[in-house]
């Protein structure tokens, strides 16, 4: 259907997910439930190895939550889906590498669906801000993660006075990887999801779930679960025959052949 809101394309084992609801992008509770469900089908889909997620349009990335669809009866408290708002930033054991495409405004829900993924790439017009407090709410998602994530006092900057932004700085305090103009960014992105798609899926695993677990750990704890192999996705890795593929390869001075098992 032409006129769904999120859009799939498939090339060998990369995923790309567009959001596609004209005007401005924004997400509903269908729209979010929609996005979770296609970011489920990734995760458990063993034969997909990396996502990307754009958006349709030029002026708007994703300006956050439809505040059109909250005034026809959707409730900002309702039922987004299996991975939280935009399917993604509550989306349990997703061991998969999520590349994100900014082109264009980038605010509020729009910037935290961002946050949720991996690698962000922009183009040079895009612009970002986390705008809640004006309208007397709380950035949920971004009071949590980005404290974490970029210094401090920036990111209390950004939370308190939701103040816009330019890629330029979102890049220099490490939200964003590349700038790049918007003709060429899904060329740059494409280029980096071939990259990871090239990569050993069992390690890219065993990277995402011991930096999401690590999270709420102390380094020894942390550190004492990946030497026993207490992490699903670290035991898998040191039982596969890719890892012993990796060391092969190695000696042999070759590139290796991942095989994902």
């Amino acid at each position: 259907m032409t006129d769904m809101p999120i859009k799939t394309r498939r090339e060998g084992s990369i995923l790309e997910v567009t959001l596609d609801r004209p005007k401005a992008n924004a997400i509903d509770l269908a729209t979010s439930r929609i996005m979770g469900d296609t970011f489920r089908a990734f995760r458990d889909d063993d034969t997909l190895r990396v996502a990307i997620l754009r958006a349709a349009g030029e002026k708007f990335f994703c300006p956050g939550w439809d505040l059109k669809a909250a005034a026809d009866g959707d409730a900002v408290d309702g039922d987004y889906g299996v991975g939280g708002f935009g399917g993604l930033q509550e989306l349990p054991h997703l061991n998969k590498p999520v590349i994100c495409a900014v082109n264009g405004i980038c605010c509020g829900g729009g910037l935290e669906l961002a946050l949720s993924c991996d690698l962000i790439l922009a183009s040079d017009n895009a612009s970002f801000a986390l705008p809640e407090i004006r309208s007397g709410t709380v950035a949920d998602a971004a009071s949590v993660k980005l404290p974490k994530r970029i210094p401090y006092h920036v990111a209390m900057d950004l939370l308190l006075t939701g103040r816009w932004f330019d890629a330029e700085e979102a890049r220099q305090w490490g939200i964003v990887k590349e700038i790049t103009t918007p003709e060429e960014l899904p060329r740059k992105v494409w280029e980096l999801a071939r990259l990871l798609e090239s990569g050993p899926p069992l390690v890219q695993a065993a990277i995402k779930e011991i930096v999401r677990e690590a999270e709420d750990m102390t380094f020894q704890d942390a550190l004492n679960k990946i030497t026993r192999s207490q992490f699903r996705t670290v035991e898998t890795l040191y039982r596969s025959e890719d890892q012993q593929e990796g060391a092969r390869a190695f000696a042999e001075g070759r590139d290796p052949v991942w095989k994902g098992r």
